[in-house]
């Protein structure tokens, strides 16, 4: 496969992280413009992952309706401009309203990315693959806080969506002249019904879960708008057993090793959601840093998960996909619990350095569950597979910032003062747990699952072979 091509996907997913690092980081100052909350705010946060959310399930089928680098490229088009829409808004809801644009066309732009790079890739190359998509993509979450920081300290917060103006040109530039055109069977009819069913459930749970503990909205709005997507999500699986060709395919989860990857990915992106979202706010409402120097410290993340992108192939020839995944959910639950216990005396060093540990880890982690959730997935289910595994994504990292927000909201309700640095405490403590979570699902998965694509089994045949 031409290796441009992987870095050219890979441009999706920089805008993406760049967007949701840069945000987080400049959370306060955007709430002081559009006078909010800092916490309502991060209604803006879940509005973008519920687009995401509503509109993944529809990138498979489009991409093999319509063709997916027609469909890659049109999505970055309309991400483009919701960057420009969200640079101009002056309200909370015009803010809103650009972000789930933007989510509009995130939802297309990263899973139709993914399903390019799988139908063009061998399966003993996928993790390598995986690694080579994700490597500049980093540089996102690398640049995004520093750099957000920076223009929000100095300058203004409306100029850090533009950032992907420039990006988003480039990238669909370069798409036209060398993204290949993906051959694809006819995907058959749109499950209506389905969509409808799954955009209900995906947006009321998000939404309600979000606005339970918004002081601007009744907390009966959110418990309504959550029971509905509860009922919804329940109606689809009825829905989809009965369905020839489901929007979002139960039977994908018939396979162990995508099924062990969409519930420890999901339980551990909880924590992924959660922690940029806490982290950015303790630094700068508990310790008193500026945005720019939260970003500073926060960036350290990204150079963590950078480094892991090298050695990903040759440490999952070595341990398999059960180990990798058993391993990188027990320190990043440490991890995360030892954020409750930084304070304004913790060294500066010493929180990059945890920081640092917590990007290796977590890299690491959607490096192996990423190439896990293919291994034994035919070329011919692909597309279904990186909606679902999208999805699951999304409404994960939805549910981080949910819970994330609503804990604190608990806290300063209990205590009925302002958000304390106590209160950040507890929050990491809690996420945490759930990060361990993770860990059951690959704790019942076979040793030598997915072991044709990380050579687990093939490397140990060629120790046995050096014995003898």
């Amino acid at each position: 496969m031409n290796r441009i091509v992987p870095l050219i996907l890979a441009v999706a997913l920089f805008m993406e992280q760049m967007d949701s690092t840069v945000i987080a980081t400049s959370l306060p100052a955007i709430a002081h413009d559009l006078g909010v909350g800092p916490i309502t705010l991060k209604l803006a946060l879940t509005t973008y992952m519920v687009a995401l959310a509503i509109f993944i399930p529809l990138s498979g089928w489009m991409a093999d309706r319509f063709g997916a680098k027609r469909i890659f490229r049109l999505a970055m088009v309309v991400f483009i401009v919701g960057s420009i829409l969200c640079a101009v808004s002056d309200s909370l809801i015009a803010f809103v309203v650009s972000r789930f644009i933007q989510g509009m066309g995130g939802a297309m732009m990263t899973p139709v990315a993914r399903l390019v790079l799988v139908r063009s890739t061998s399966r003993s190359e996928l993790v390598s693959a995986m690694a080579t998509l994700t490597i500049p993509a980093l540089v996102g979450p690398l640049a995004g806080p520093p750099l957000g920081g920076f223009i929000t300290t100095y300058f203004s917060w409306h100029w850090i969506f533009l950032i992907n103006v420039p990006v988003g040109i480039l990238g669909y530039v370069l798409s036209a002249i060398y993204l290949p055109d993906v051959e694809s069977a006819p995907p058959g009819p749109l499950d209506f019904k389905g969509f409808l069913l799954v955009a209900v459930a995906a947006a009321g749970t998000m939404f309600g879960l979000s606005v339970i503990s918004l002081p601007a909205l009744p907390p009966a709005i959110g418990f309504a708008t959550t029971a509905l997507g509860l009922l919804s999500g329940y109606l689809y699986l009825r829905h989809a057993r009965r369905h020839p060709r489901p929007v979002l395919d139960l039977k994908l989860f018939e396979d162990s090793a995508f099924r062990a990857a969409a519930i420890g990915g999901t339980l551990f992106r909880i924590s992924i959601g959660a922690v940029p979202f806490l982290m950015p706010l303790m630094l700068q409402l508990g310790f008193g840093f500026t945005p720019f120097e939260s970003g500073l410290i926060t960036f350290t993340g990204a150079i963590g998960a950078i480094t892991t992108k090298f050695l990903a192939r040759r440490v999952l020839s070595r341990t398999g996909f059960r180990t990798m995944l058993i391993v990188a959910s027990i320190t990043g639950a440490i991890l995360t619990f030892v954020n409750g216990f930084f304070t304004p005396a913790t060294p500066v060093v010493l929180i990059s350095f945890v920081l640092l540990l917590a990007g290796f880890v977590r890299s690491f982690f959607f490096t192996s569950v990423n190439a896990l959730s293919f291994a034994d997935i035919s070329d011919r289910d692909a597309s279904k597979a990186t909606s679902m595994s999208a999805v699951l994504q999304q409404m994960s990292l939805a549910l981080g910032v949910a819970v994330a927000g609503t804990i604190l909201e608990v806290e300063t309700a209990i205590t009925g003062t302002a958000l304390q640095l106590r209160d950040f405490h507890i929050a990491f403590m809690i996420i945490s747990v759930l990060t361990l979570a993770a860990v059951i699902p690959f704790l019942t998965m076979a040793k030598n699952a997915g072991a044709a694509v990380s050579g687990h089994r093939m490397a140990a045949r060629e120790e046995v072979a050096s014995v003898k």
